[in-house]
């Protein structure tokens, strides 16, 4: 008998995970294949929610799905580590040495030779190369950045309670990621003072400042959204700048190229993304300007049709217009979806599928306050067009996305077990994580 095909993906992410899940429920159950997820992380949570974590509304220890735990039940191994380069000839991923806080070697340089790769590793916020953001921003590309970013706002406010020194919060980008910080931040702030920092003013204390290049905020969604949303935004108080570059971060801010500065004392960078840079250093494929694989309709790379890519590290073109898929959550579990059936007659020498891009819409949740967004005709079936939504109808439209989510990784039994437990415990817990 022969030894079962190896499949390793590389990536815990949305679209990762549910390949990996799918895959061992199917493949790895039945011994067709082993199966191995690789992450440098040890825990899973959705990122379009790294933002809520960051402010504190969500609890990433109540909505994580550990790794290992998911490997166990859906038949297939999870490594922990950081993938930094490919050897195509000896088809052999390695890992980087992993270091603690103290540069002490807990686990040394590994390999894992694979039949199929399959690259998911995401995108990382991009800088553009602009002095001090590294030094001074915080980014909310993994979980830990966003539990980083959590103790630090909490320092901050309990700072602005006790020696009633300002917050002042400044969020480079005015996409879907920004503005949700910037409301959840809002909601963030107001619930503390309620629940015993009476000393802090969310009004006087703390200032909420989201900068933007662009003429306007969200150019994903339509203008009469977007100018709703600004609306929402200034409604409680946060100020938007827009027709903005910032040109440096500096400890207490960032300057722009209109000559103006803005002081912060905690600054967010969610003003653009790329891949990681180690994907444009695996010889023998291609990559584009902002690092990502480029891959043909069957999300195989260029330059090998063993390694397979896709989500926002991908360049995958969109047949006719001249652009690439948008690195969204639904164009990942979209692709996660087809590479479960391709990997599948991969197995049994059939051709593969071609990816087809499908836009159901956009949607920005603005925390309590309000959520907005499009649907798109091919989510509406028969009708053609777009319908644009805000309010109760949106905001249950966004939380459905992530109940997709938790669905092709838990099953429904779980999730509706997970879902009804969630409902009974909210009225007995804080609407925000206090510690």
């Amino acid at each position: 008998m022969s030894d079962p095909h190896r499949i390793v993906i590389v990536g815990g992410g949305a679209g990762g995970l549910e390949l990996a899940t799918r895959l061992g429920n199917r493949l790895g159950r039945r011994g067709r294949a082993d199966i191995t997820l690789i992450d440098a992380s040890l825990r899973h949570i959705w990122k379009p929610l790294l933002h809520e974590v960051a402010a504190g509304t969500l609890d990433s220890h109540e909505d994580d799905i550990e790794f290992l735990a998911q490997g166990h039940w859906h038949h297939f191994r999870f490594r922990v580590g950081r993938m930094d380069q490919v050897d195509r000839q000896r088809k052999v991923v390695s890992l980087a040495p992993t270091v603690d806080e103290n540069g002490e070697l807990i686990i040394p340089r590994r390999e894992f030779p694979y039949d199929t790769l399959v690259i998911a590793v995401g995108s990382v916020s991009n800088d553009f190369g602009i002095p001090g953001v590294r030094e001074h921003c915080i980014f909310l590309d993994t979980l830990e950045q966003a539990e980083t970013f959590n103790d630090i706002l909490m320092k901050r406010c309990f700072q602005a309670h006790t020696i009633g020194k300002k917050l002042r919060i400044a969020i480079a980008g005015a996409g879907a990621t920004g503005i949700e910080l910037a409301a959840e931040l809002h909601e963030a702030v107001r619930a503390l003072a309620s629940f015993g920092l009476d000393a802090l003013n969310p009004e006087e204390d703390v200032a909420i400042t989201i900068i933007e290049a662009a003429p306007r905020i969200l150019p994903a969604l339509p203008d009469r959204l977007a100018d709703a949303t600004l609306r929402a935004l200034e409604g409680i108080g946060v100020e938007v700048r827009t027709g903005e570059r910032i040109t440096e971060a500096r400890a207490d801010g960032f300057t722009t190229d209109q000559g103006h500065f803005i002081p912060a004392n905690l600054m967010v960078w969610a003003a653009g993304i790329k891949a990681p840079d180690f994907l444009a250093g695996i010889e023998g494929l291609e990559t584009n300007p902002i690092n990502q694989l480029v891959v043909h309709p069957t999300l195989q790379t260029t330059g090998d049709p063993d390694i397979f890519a896709f989500g926002d590290c991908a360049a995958c073109p969109m047949p006719g217009t001249g652009q690439n898929v948008p690195p969204r959550a639904q164009a990942a579990h979209q692709q996660a979806s087809l590479l479960y059936r391709s990997i599948r007659r991969r197995l049994k020498g059939k051709p593969l599928p071609e990816y087809r891009y499908v836009d159901y819409g956009s949607l920005v949740n603005l925390s309590r306050y309000t959520t907005v967004g499009n649907l798109m005709g091919n989510l509406l079936g028969r009708w053609s067009g777009s319908v644009m939504l805000e309010g109760v109808i949106a905001r249950l439209i966004y939380l459905s996305l992530y109940k997709m989510h938790l669905l092709a990784v838990n099953g429904w039994w779980r999730t509706t077990l997970m879902t009804l437990a969630d409902l009974l415990i909210r009225r007995h817990r804080p609407p925000l994580k206090l510690h």
